[in-house]
């Protein structure tokens, strides 16, 4: 039996886009990602998140299924406009009752709540009236809004996340318009990702000095796939490196060392804006916790040519061709209907340079899945290639523990089968089958085998 740390976290998470639906209810007002969904060829098949899960209407529901699974925590966002329509302004009293309500739930049934504030869902106004994330004054405004949510749900909420992926905010919705609000250019993302920074530390400048007296944690969560050198030789190796500071340094640099990364500022140069003096003191030691979201890994190379703009955006790359490495697949490697690479050892990797780089900080793994093609109901719940995911990735997290990496908790991604970004609902995620016509939920073969993990705390080889 492979068991875990007694007071490790067993969860699971969402976001509000993906699941809540009820755009137009409650008084919420409208997101970018509202906004986004609206632009012919954007979202596969024209899906929206307008109706989602209808966790809005369903969250009790959703509650009784979290406590069905044994789940200890459960990771949420809150929909910026669902608490401040406009992104500014007095706070709409029907969006923090609800919140209100889904935590009161959650407590009742023993499952600890974990907040994200902010997982892409910007206000539309903060960007058609104020430039969204490409102008400071979102620093500001992000701080009060994080104030808000403080006052409003402190006193029960002991675990906050500032940012959900500060990098897809930047390069898929700055870089290469993936998401929204959907941007094309090689410096926007480095002006996007400069402001995110910034607004997280002064919301957690904010939380450190409420008096909540409930020893509260705060962090923010970043995204990264390792990489894998293709071969032994130093230009490979040096890339590999390259490529994982471009990627997680970029975000993580700042807030555990200072600065950014030494490289981007050589790669990058005045594109990469500066931080004063005051804003490094800011940044510095501003995550009580690493949170990582963690999906995937990739070959890196010194590229034996020039790397052509946008070349490696199916790589997760960094700012794809500023990083100057060349990404690829080992052949024998499976994959996932993301078209993403299943590789355990990859994740233990990737806990052991960020427990070596950042001075052995406390880590939680704050989304960790895979999509499955999933064309009918028998096929959703028998879903045994996701069972084997699971079981290699959590094995790669029991082993890095053994190395003594302090990862404190893990949380699967996702509780249910959502709107999955452009995407639309054509890509599953969940541990519970939804269908999106009648909003039914069934669990499906990896979230009873997840039960008995969190059961067990721990599993069987």
């Amino acid at each position: 039996m492979k068991n875990f740390p007694a007071d490790f976290v067993w969860g699971s998470a969402t976001s509000s886009y993906q699941i809540e639906g009820a755009v137009d209810e409650g008084g919420r007002g409208r997101s970018i990602w509202d906004l986004f969904c609206e632009q012919p060829g954007k979202v596969l098949n024209g899906d929206s998140g307008s109706s989602a899960c209808n966790h809005y209407h369903l969250f009790d529901q959703d509650v009784k299924l979290m406590a069905e699974l044994g789940l200890k925590a459960y990771r949420f966002s809150i929909a910026w406009p669902r608490i401040q329509p406009s992104g500014e302004g007095e706070p709409n009293l029907a969006g923090i009752s609800f919140y209100n309500k889904l935590i009161d739930c959650l407590i009742e049934h023993e499952i600890e709540p974990w907040i994200t504030l902010y997982h892409w869902d910007l206000p539309e106004e903060l960007y058609l009236h104020h430039q969204g994330w490409l102008n400071s004054s979102i620093i500001e405004k992000f701080g009060e809004y994080a104030r808000i949510c403080f006052e409003s749900f402190g006193d029960r909420v002991k675990h906050w996340i500032t940012l959900n992926e500060p990098w897809c905010s930047a390069v898929l919705g700055y870089g290469n318009g993936h998401h929204a609000p959907g941007h094309v250019s090689n410096s926007e993302p480095y002006i996007s990702a400069h402001n995110l920074l910034l607004s997280h530390a002064h919301a957690v400048e904010i939380y450190r000095n409420l008096s909540l007296n409930n020893d509260g944690l705060i962090g923010i969560t970043n995204n990264c796939d390792f990489r894998f050198p293709l071969s032994q030789n130093d230009e490979d190796i040096n890339a590999a490196e390259r490529s994982l500071e471009f990627f997680l340094g970029w975000f993580a640099d700042p807030i555990w060392k200072g600065d950014y990364p030494q490289i981007m500022k050589k790669l990058v140069g005045i594109r990469l804006p500066e931080f004063t003096e005051d804003e490094k003191k800011l940044l510095l030691g501003s995550s009580d916790f690493f949170g990582l979201n963690h999906y995937s890994s990739m070959l890196a190379s010194e590229p034996k040519e020039e790397i052509k703009p946008q070349e490696n955006i199916a790589g997760n790359g960094g700012m794809f061709e500023d990083q100057m490495v060349h990404l690829s697949d080992d052949p024998s490697w499976k994959k996932t209907h993301m078209e993403w690479n299943v590789v355990p050892e990859g994740c233990k990797e990737l806990l052991r340079w960020i427990h070596k780089r950042y001075n052995e900080p406390t880590i939680y793994i704050t989304e960790n899945g895979c999509a499955q093609d999933e064309p009918t109901l028998e096929v959703a719940l028998n879903d045994e290639e996701r069972v084997q995911f699971f079981k290699g990735y959590i094995h790669a997290c029991y082993e890095a523990i053994q190395e003594n990496v302090n990862l404190k908790g893990y949380f699967a991604w996702s509780l249910m089968d959502n709107f999955e970004w452009a995407w639309g609902y054509d890509r599953r995620f969940g541990l519970c089958r939804v269908n999106f016509n009648t909003y039914e939920r069934s669990l499906k073969k990896s979230a009873l085998w997840y039960k008995n993990v969190i059961k067990e705390n721990g599993f069987k080889a």
